[in-house]
């Protein structure tokens, strides 16, 4: 007999989620494992919680996989991570591909090695037709960068022509955005009980509610992501406005 969700299956669920992935480390450390165990755990509970959006009616998923300032980590773990996000998408991205869901990436990919890239865009690119959940992996991803990257470019095109400066507007910085095919999230969840945004999707999320879970990134199930919905379901949005 099917178990009934615990969020309020009549009521609507947020249409684009985004998740901070946050524990790992801490997750292989309680068990006496490497750090690499956690990151290869880490990337189980991707793969189930990319099937839960799908299964709970998300159409837009984007995770936080590795940021800007992930860098800072010692070398053999950033290996290590580059290792295992080859992996990754070889193996499972194809998979996802194949049930219909579409892959974009986000982050500046200059600094990522020749073979991921050309990983990248074949993903994307076999992709790009998918009409299932939009899945969005942000590598090398920085919130503030991805701001200035696109003031640099309204810029470029004002020098060239394109643009007067007293063209900017909200909309138009947006379309400079990576970003810009994606709706802004509805619900951020971070994991391992942090608190903070850590140059996540500083734009976008200027209305996002927020989840903040103890629950370690490697154990996060469909349950938790049902209490994140419902949660959010809880929550009044209003934009700025009065809810009287």
């Amino acid at each position: 007999m099917a178990v009934a969700p615990a969020f309020d299956d009549q009521q609507p669920v947020p249409n684009h989620v985004a998740i901070i992935m946050d524990g790992n480390g801490r997750w292989a450390r309680a068990r006496g494992l490497p750090r690499i165990a956690g990151h290869k755990q880490g990337a189980e509970a991707v793969r189930s919680t990319v099937r839960s959006c799908k299964d709970i009616g998300i159409s837009y998923l984007t995770i936080y996989a590795f940021s800007s300032e992930n860098w800072k980590r010692p070398a053999s773990e950033v290996d290590d991570l580059m290792g295992l996000l080859r992996l990754y998408i070889r193996r499972e991205i194809a998979s996802l591909g194949r049930e219909g869901v579409r892959i974009r990436f986000i982050g500046n990919r200059s600094r990522l090695d020749s073979d991921i890239n050309r990983l990248i865009v074949e993903a994307e690119e076999n992709t790009k037709d998918n009409t299932g959940l939009n899945f969005t992996v942000a590598i090398n991803y920085g919130g503030r960068q991805e701001i200035l990257d696109a003031v640099r470019a309204f810029a470029d095109d004002v020098r060239a022509g394109s643009h007067a400066p007293e063209d900017i507007s909200e909309p138009l910085l947006e379309s400079y955005l990576q970003s810009q095919e994606l709706p802004d999230p509805d619900l951020i969840i971070r994991t391992s009980g942090e608190q903070r945004i850590s140059n996540f999707l500083l734009w976008q999320s200027a209305y996002t509610e927020f989840v903040f879970t103890s629950i370690l990134w490697p154990d996060f199930k469909h349950e938790h992501l049902e209490q994140a919905v419902q949660e959010y379901q809880r929550r009044e949005r209003r934009y700025g406005g009065s809810g009287d």
